[in-house]
């Protein structure tokens, strides 16, 4: 009993939970806006209104002038220490500088400070001795104003700097303004934070919160047309060529042309994947199938994208002629090696496809349905308001000290935007209590949230194979906004989920708050009815197989150009966001798929079951009804249609009761998460090429071999079925074929001159008949289709 009591809280455990956040401004001091007795007015609504508020103490550090040189060294190499209790926060130094400029703003905690004094101490960097004390300004906390955006920026002032004593100096200012805000003030993203206090150096880059942007993405089309003139190294035998282009890591090739001629054709299209600016260059070869195993080189030429013609419909482009750029590699060309020769060209179409929507994600979890081109953009439906408040429980992601840490961040990616909160260094429930906003162009999308550990700032952390550091994974949730009502505020707990080679594990909760506002209700409707991707996406589709090229090279270039930011959303960050690994074999993600097809089949099962039981007079009351029923719509066929769609009618409005309340969660059950064995899930982590022992890949392939001979069971038994309808007609079976027919001539006459309400009424009753008046030997019919040949007798 304990251990079904046990399982079942490990469930609630992994399941979305209510929470009731205090959102929105709350001023001290009283009043609904108040603070120092300066701000006391009525206030628009803050665009903060989905966030914790969470108050900071702000000291800006502009300048300081005439500062005292040291009498020793005759000069002063100044820098500024701003402390608030056991708090310090250091701006960097300058050297021989007596009027530095530093404009610096740092942040403090407001639940975290133990002081009420703030201290700014100017001090002279000394390379060997202790750091000379030049002067500092106090600030008593208590009269601290408080600043509320949308406010002008608090106007910053000379402060003359005092000794130790407590007495102004002849000589040194500092410019500073101080005072109280909340995460809404626009010096937060910037700041040097208190909670980050710990990191050092280059790893102050990379706590900062930042709103990344997609690279623009286009699909470059290359229809290569054919070649003229095309001049193999050897001129004994004409050439068989083909064409193979390149566009940055990009390589795509023509079929090789059927015929040798110097004039070969192939009317062929190539299609990349490029990414503004345009960086790269289109690069196509013309290459000679030598011998079976060689590949000579004929010509090349290599073109700027910015050049290409832009399509935005389906319209035919115009092709054109390019000169195409030969070397000489022959022996009697020793001296021609470096002349370029124009002796061949070829024929292309190309442009870039702005109609088209890039899929840089998969499209079950897709977040962007636009086109390339922005003239193709409708106007948005909506608004995505989300604040990330916090998250709780983390797990210890790696040892700092001897003792575990998580340093903490959130990355949301939505459309072409992503976010990615501030590091919350050294905690296990870090709070961040910020607001991003998103328009929606399309309600049947999805928002992907992940937690990961900043494993840049100095500290251990996991590492990949060539021994770089990586970001690891806390767990990732999933919102479909379509599940969404308008206008209304979900406070949630999402439980983070990861599957590990060891199993299932929960690392902690995320804390978001989300709101989706309606623009248009008109136009939401009217989306529901059309395509959900550009139209140029059914004109002129892609096969399957080069969709999921393209999409593995736009996930690419998304990774790489977002890794150059600063600082950086990582390569393994933007890949566990876009699902890059979702498609490699997994027995557990089969399993869960395989029961998902049984359980869409479960409505109809048991409506094939309930009908059993009226066939077999189980229920004698019920199958009366059924009688009546039946009877009412022989004599009225008319009512047959109105009576299914108005009780399909009455379920949707009984259903509405029960309508779900919550945004869908990760479902552990659903993806046979806890059920998998650990090899299954070894399995599962294991790289692509496999790095397992042999005998380990061979108990897989074992198994796998295993699997599949049922599912080719299961698919040769369907198949049999198939081939025996269409072998009543072919005289395979040319007795079974003649009873057929014969039984279709009979059945014909029979049927014209019977009213279809007398055949009707009389196959009812035959069907509803009682038990003593049935077999319980399989039926005529049943009996001669299973005695039909299929073509399974002709297969090896």
């Amino acid at each position: 009993m304990s251990s079904q009591a046990a399982a079942k809280g490990t469930q609630e455990d992994y399941k979305l939970k209510d929470t009731k956040p205090e959102l929105g401004e709350r001023w001290p001091h009283g009043g609904q806006r108040g603070g120092s007795g300066w701000i006391y007015s009525e206030r628009a609504t803050s665009t903060y209104d989905l966030v914790e508020q969470m108050f900071y103490l702000y000291v800006r550090v502009v300048k300081a002038k005439d500062l005292p040189p040291n009498p020793v060294t005759s000069n002063v190499d100044p820098y500024v220490e701003v402390k608030v209790g056991n708090y310090k926060g250091k701006t960097r130094h300058f050297e021989k500088k007596t009027n530095p400029e530093w404009k610096q703003v740092f942040a403090f905690s407001k639940e975290k400070i133990q002081s009420s004094v703030v201290e700014v101490f100017v001090r002279d960097k000394e390379m060997v001795a202790r750091d000379d004390y030049i002067g500092k300004v106090e600030f008593d906390m208590h009269e601290v104003p408080t600043r509320v955006p949308p406010d002008s920026p608090l106007a910053p002032q000379w402060y003359r700097l005092e000794n130790l004593r407590g007495e102004a100096r002849s000589r040194g200012e500092i410019m500073l303004a101080v005072w109280m805000g909340t995460q809404a003030d626009e010096a937060f993203p910037e700041a040097w934070h208190s909670d980050s206090a710990s990191v050092k150096g280059e790893g102050v880059y990379n706590i900062r919160s930042k709103v990344y942007v997609n690279p623009k993405l286009w699909y470059l089309r290359v229809n290569v047309i054919e070649a003229q003139d095309v001049e193999p190294q050897d001129k004994s035998q004409p050439p068989q060529v083909f064409v193979k282009g390149q566009v940055g890591q990009q390589v795509l090739k023509t079929k090789l042309c059927p015929t040798k001629t110097p004039n070969p054709m192939w009317n062929e299209d190539l299609v990349f994947v490029a990414a503004e600016p345009f960086e790269e260059k289109l690069v196509l070869t013309v290459e000679n199938k030598a011998s079976p195993g060689k590949d000579e080189v004929v010509a090349k030429i290599a073109l700027p994208l910015n050049k290409f013609e832009i399509r935005l419909d389906h319209r035919t482009v115009h092709s054109h002629w390019y000169n195409l750029e030969r070397f000489g590699f022959g022996v009697l060309e020793g001296d021609k090696r470096n002349e370029t020769k124009f002796s061949s060209r070829i024929h292309l179409r190309v442009c870039l496809e702005g109609a088209y929507h890039v899929l840089d994600e998969f499209t079950m979890y897709i977040s962007d349905t636009r086109p390339t081109a922005r003239q193709l953009w409708k106007q948005p439906i909506g608004i995505l308001e989300v604040g990330i408040l916090s998250a709780q429980g983390l797990q210890s992601m790696k040892t700092n000290n001897g003792k575990g840490s998580t340093d903490a961040y959130c990355v949301a990616k939505y459309g072409q935007k992503w976010v990615r909160t501030r590091t919350i260094t050294e905690s296990f429930n870090p709070k961040w209590n910020e607001q991003y906003t998103w328009e929606v162009y399309d309600p049947c999308t999805v928002i992907t949230f992940g937690v990961f550990d900043n494993c840049h700032l100095g500290g251990g952390g996991q590492t990949q194979g060539s021994g770089a550091k990586i970001d690891s994974r806390i767990g990732k949730v999933r919102i479909r906004l379509s599940t969404l009502e308008m206008d209304r505020i979900y406070t949630n707990s999402y439980p983070l989920l990861v599957l590990k080679p060891s199993g299932l594990k929960k690392m902690g909760e995320l804390q978001l708050a989300i709101r989706f506002t309606c623009l248009s209700m008109a136009h939401i409707i009217y989306l529901y009815g059309h395509p959900f991707l550009p139209k140029m996406h059914y004109l002129h589709p892609f096969t399957v197989n080069q969709l999921e090229s393209l999409r593995y090279q736009a996930m690419n270039i998304v990774a790489v150009r977002l890794g150059r930011a600063e600082p950086p959303l990582r390569k393994e960050v933007v890949e566990y966001m876009l699902d890059v690994d979702s498609h490699i074999w997994s027995l557990r993600r089969s399993k869960a798929n395989f029961f998902r097809i049984v359980s869409l089949f479960s409505g109809a099962i048991s409506m094939s079951k309930w009908l059993g039981e009226v066939q077999q007079w189980k229920n004698p009351v019920t199958t009366i009804l059924v009688h009546v029923l039946f009877f009412i719509l022989i004599c009225y066929p008319e009512l047959i249609l109105p009576t299914m769609f108005l009780y399909m009618f009455l379920i949707g409005i009984w259903n509405f009761r029960f309508r779900p309340r919550h945004p869908p969660d990760m479902d552990t059950k659903l993806s046979w998460a806890e059920a998998a064995r650990p090899d299954e899930l070894d399995e599962e982590f294991d790289t692509f090429p496999t790095s397992k022992a042999q005998d380990v890949i061979r108990m897989r392939y074992d198994r796998l071999r295993s699997v599949a001979g049922r599912i080719q069971t299961v698919v040769g038994d369907i198949a049999t079925q198939g081939e025996r309808f269409h072998t009543l007609l072919s005289w395979r079976d040319p007795r079974a074929t003649s009873l057929f027919v014969i039984f279709c001539l009979i059945a014909a006459v029979a049927l014209y001159v019977t009213p279809f309400k007398v055949v009707a009424s009389v196959a009812g009753i035959f069907w509803l008949r009682h038990p003593k008046f049935r077999s319980k030997l399989p039926s005529v019919p049943s009996n001669f289709f299973k005695r039909l040949p299929s073509r399974a007798d002709n297969m090896l």
